[in-house]
This record gives C-alpha cells, structure tokens and sequence, in this order.
C-alpha cells in the first residue's frame, strides 16, 4: 500500500524552509511534522522534553512510600517479569540505587514453576527475606488476589505497569498510565519507561541529579526495541537519548553481546531488537531471567564476559527448539483440514517448551496470516502465547472469551494466557468465531506499507560520489530509531532493469540495478526471494520495493537497497 502522497506545493514548501531534501521533507510530512519547531524536536529529541513524572496518577504516593522505606531503613524488593522489558526494568532499579540506597534485592519469577507476573513464591520470599515493599515492574496490574495476599503478611506494594488494566486494579499504589482516569499525557511507555519515570519523581522530590538517572537511558532504549511499543512522543525521546548513549558509552554486557553477535558499533534500535533483546530473553526462556539481570548489573569484565556467552549460547539453544517446535506446528495445521476453514489458528502440543511458544506463534503467522495462539502444558494447565496480525486487537478477542481461562494479559499486539486443558477445544471453538465477528479483509493480507516512489535519481545529487553513501542516506539516518510509529521508510521504485543477477546460497538475489533514465547503478539484496530470478532477469523491467542500507567497509560507507519485495512492471 503506498502512503497518499502530498501536494508537490506543500512538500515545497517545507523542503525550502528546512533547506532540506524533497524526500526527506515528504517523509516528515507525512508523520505529521509539518513546522520547523517540530522537525527539530523530531531530530534532536531532548530530555528537556520529558512529561513531568508527577502527571501520573499515584506518582506522588508511590515517591512518598520509597521515601518512607529508605528513612525507616525498610528492606525493598525489585520484581520483574522474565523478559527484556521486565529484566531491564529490574537492571535499572538496581544499577540506580546500588550507590543510593543498598538495603534493596531483586527477584525474577521462574517461568515454568512460577509463571507470568507476580506470584505466591515471590512474595513468601520477600516475607522470609523481611522485605516491607515490594516494586513490581511490568506487571501486576491484574495481580489482585496476589497483592491482597501480600497484604495480609504486612508486604506492600508499588505496582509499575503498562499493560491494559481490568476492571478493577490492585488494592495498593499503582503507576499505569493506561488506567482510564490517569491524565499522564503520553499512554505507551513500556514497563520500563514506568519504572523510569518512578526514579525520574524521586530524583526530582529528592533534588538528585537527573544526569545520574540518565546514565541508565541504555537500558530504557533496550526496553523500547524489545517490547515493540511505539517508537513516538516520550518513547522516541527515550530511545533516541538512550541509543546515543549505548553507542557513545557502551554497557560491558551489551557490548559483549553485540561482539558475540558479530554486531559493530554504531548499532541502531533495530540492532537491539534482533541481537541484544533475543539473547537477554533467552535467559528467561531457557534458564532464569535473573541471569539477564545479573549480567547488565555486572561491573566484573571477566564474568560478564563468561555470562554474555552463556546467554549467548542460550540464545543458539533457544533458535534449534523454536525451529523444531515450528515445524511440529505448520506438519499440525497442513494435516488438519479444519485449520484451512479458520480465521485463526490454535495449536496445542503437551511436551513443547513454554519459554519458546511466543516465537513460534509469530513464525506461524509467517506461513498462515492470521491471529495465531500456541500452547503447552505445564503443571496440568494450558498455557501459552497469542500474536495477532496487522492492527487486529488480540486482546479484545481474547477477553471475549474470558470464562474459558484461568488468566490472562497483554495488549493488542501480543498476550498470554492459561486454561484448563478441558477447556480447549471450546476456546478453540469460540476464538475463533470471536476472530471471524471482528476482523476485517484487509487485517488478513499482509502488506508492505511504501512511504514513497522515487527514482535513482533522487537517491544520489548530480555531483555526488556513487562510492559513498549520499547526502539522503546521512539524513535519513537522522529519522532513527526507528520502531511502530516511525518505521524505516521504504520506497518503491519502477521500471527498473537488472545488470547484474547473482542467487546466493540458493535462496537470496543479489543485483546490481538502474533505471532508463539514470547512470546511477544501485547494488541491492532480496534476502529469501531467489524464486523471482525470472523476474528480474537481464532486459526484463520489473518495479522493487526496497528500504535504503549502510556497508561499511575499509572504513568507507556505501549503499546498498534491502529489497523486501519484486513484481514485474505493468
């Protein structure tokens, strides 16, 4: 789908008062930046524009009970969720306090014997362990029964989420900017941006520099890519700031995971998304989302560089069970001809791994397009992950079918949930007509969304040396980090004629490409598409969708296309 283009008057316009390229000034355009004030606030996000944190219902509470725990020397536990957004979360609490306060300790929840969220075992052992307050960090906020149980032990509760809340919310202080009658201005922070903003109220209540909070920005940015939350408003000042700072002034373990992952700097939140993020969750997958944390806390350059590897090698672990469990899935559906009747699919194995089902569930929608749930049993239930497609709200779907489960969560994009295994073939049954009442044609076929069609032309300036990377690709890289609400922008180029046609390792097309009216001759990658070698071959014209790249090598920059897709030319 190509985005609707603006008036040529318009787009003008602004290129003349930016004093910038054409494109670049129809890209912002497009995302809704239409003054000089605003571009430079997209380019340049600073901290200064951070929404004071006391907007925040419960802010003001939650600052005075953390205040009141280090003046009475009260012991406080920091728990989060096993995954990046809850183990970043749990990393920067501690790395914040660890010079500020040190009566303080951190728990992260087993995922197979304790499950998602707060539980009964963490909060026995914060009441073993004399802890007074506990701060829950990307989840909770459905932890009713459990924060009234801690309650009863004389445990309190700060709760620190991001996830949709139900009907009622825990009895105790809560900061979730999505509850409805929270003004906070801006409602999509991860978990650890709550956290942040939390540490953002007490430096601010307390008069502590904001520049020591700052240092941690990395682990916030980390947060972002990971649990895939817009990349817009206060998110993008956070990523932005927070990616400076990871390439600037590294993390050891981030860095050492980036040197296991053959990554070199700079990186982008993309990098993070696909080398850093992975890794971290395969501690929670795999083994104990403690060891994450253990590892970015670390300031030991021997064992961080012993514990990145073993993360990294869960990592490697984790890719060979999600592979075989995929594969398990897609022979499950090709044998069931009801699955092809469906507007959604439901899989079910009683021996699959728990820590690797999410994954799956996004593998599947790769070769079946559609709201997809996989589960697994653990402890005599069924439990699992859900991922939806395009902007189908799984979430609403899934509370449809509430009286069939145990417990659920989640947003729109992604959630988790359990039920009794006797429950199956009903849930299976009523998702699925929920999914089929709701969802439209368009949710069910993938799409590329094209921001522009341009030429080569457009690409490189008449004087410009082709052997490095152009004026438009330096600007470009300044719409970065890129992530939901500012995705890369991609392009659409037509009538283009091949020169060059090389299949690599039987499945990628490497080619050298250029227009009829251009001298300028593009090198471009399309990574699992050798079967369009027809259509692109020599005296063929065919039109390439494709996002703009940096190689670096020798110490030189160059471009090359990324193709994500190739038809011939109508």
């Amino acid at each position: 789908m190509l985005k609707q283009s603006i008036e040529p008057a318009q787009v003008e316009a602004f290129r003349s008062e930016l004093k910038t390229d054409a494109v670049v000034a129809e890209l912002l355009l497009q995302r809704g930046i239409e003054s000089y004030d605003e571009a430079h606030a997209f380019f340049r996000p600073s901290l200064d524009e951070l929404h004071n944190p006391f907007m925040m219902k419960g802010m003001q509470e939650a600052v005075n009970r953390i205040n009141c725990a280090i003046a009475k020397n009260e012991r406080i536990l920091f728990f989060g969720d096993y995954d990046v957004d809850g183990t970043t979360a749990v990393a920067l609490m501690v790395c914040f306090f660890k010079n500020r306060y040190d009566n303080i300790d951190y728990y992260i929840p087993d995922r197979y014997a304790e499950g998602y969220g707060i539980s009964k075992q963490g909060i026995d052992f914060a009441k073993s362990t004399d802890v007074g307050l506990i701060v829950a960090l990307d989840c909770g906020i459905k932890s009713i029964n459990l924060v009234n149980y801690a309650t009863e032990l004389g445990v309190d509760f700060i709760i620190c989420d991001h996830h949709q809340p139900g009907e009622t919310v825990p009895n105790c202080i809560v900061l979730d900017p999505k509850q409805p009658d929270c003004p906070y201005p801006f409602k999509e922070l991860c978990g650890c941006g709550v956290g942040f903003k939390l540490l953002q109220g007490l430096s601010i209540e307390n008069k502590w520099k904001l520049e020591d909070l700052y240092k941690h920005l990395d682990l916030v940015a980390v947060s972002i890519g990971a649990d895939i939350v817009p990349v817009t408003g206060e998110n993008r000042v956070l990523a932005h700031n927070g990616m400076r700072l990871l390439n600037e002034f590294p993390r050891p373990s981030f860095k050492s995971l980036l040197t296991l992952a053959k990554r070199s700097f700079p990186v982008t939140l993309t990098d993070v998304v696909f080398t850093i993020a992975p890794r971290i969750n395969a501690a929670g997958r795999l083994k104990s989302g403690r060891e994450a944390v253990d590892l970015m806390i670390s300031e030991n350059h021997d064992e961080i560089n012993r514990m990145a590897l073993e993360i990294h090698e869960y990592n490697h672990e984790r890719r060979e069970i999600d592979a075989q469990i995929t594969e398990e899935a897609l022979a499950m559906i090709a044998e069931n001809p009801e699955f092809s009747k469906r507007k959604s699919t439901v899989v079910f194995k009683n021996d699959w791994h728990k820590g690797v089902v999410g994954i799956v569930a996004s593998r599947l929608i790769e070769n079946h397009f559609r709201p997809t749930v996989v589960l697994t049993e653990n402890e005599g239930v069924l439990t699992g992950s859900a991922r939806t497609v395009n902007d189908f709200d799984l979430y609403k779907a899934i509370s449809s079918c509430e009286e069939l489960l145990e417990q659920f969560g989640g947003h729109t994009h992604a959630a988790g949930l359990t039920m009794k295994k006797e429950n199956f073939n009903a849930f299976v049954a009523k998702f699925d007509d929920v999914v089929r009442s709701q969802i439209t044609p368009e949710d069910l076929s993938p799409e590329e969304v094209v921001d522009l069609e341009i030429t080569f032309n457009a690409i490189f300036q008449k004087n410009e040396n082709r052997m490095q990377a152009p004026k438009l690709k330096r600007i470009l890289k300044q719409l970065e980090p890129h992530g939901p609400g500012n995705m890369k922008p991609v392009f659409l180029a037509k009538n283009v004629y091949s020169t060059e046609v090389r299949v690599l390792k039987e499945k990628h097309l490497k080619l050298k490409m250029t227009q009829p009216d251009s001298d300028i001759v593009m090198d471009g990658i399309g990574f699992n598409i050798a079967e369009k070698e027809d259509v692109v071959a020599l005296g063929v014209p065919f039109d390439v969708l494709f996002t703009l790249e940096s190689n670096f090598w020798n110490g030189k920059e160059t471009i090359q296309m990324n193709i994500k897709d190739i038809r011939p030319s109508i």
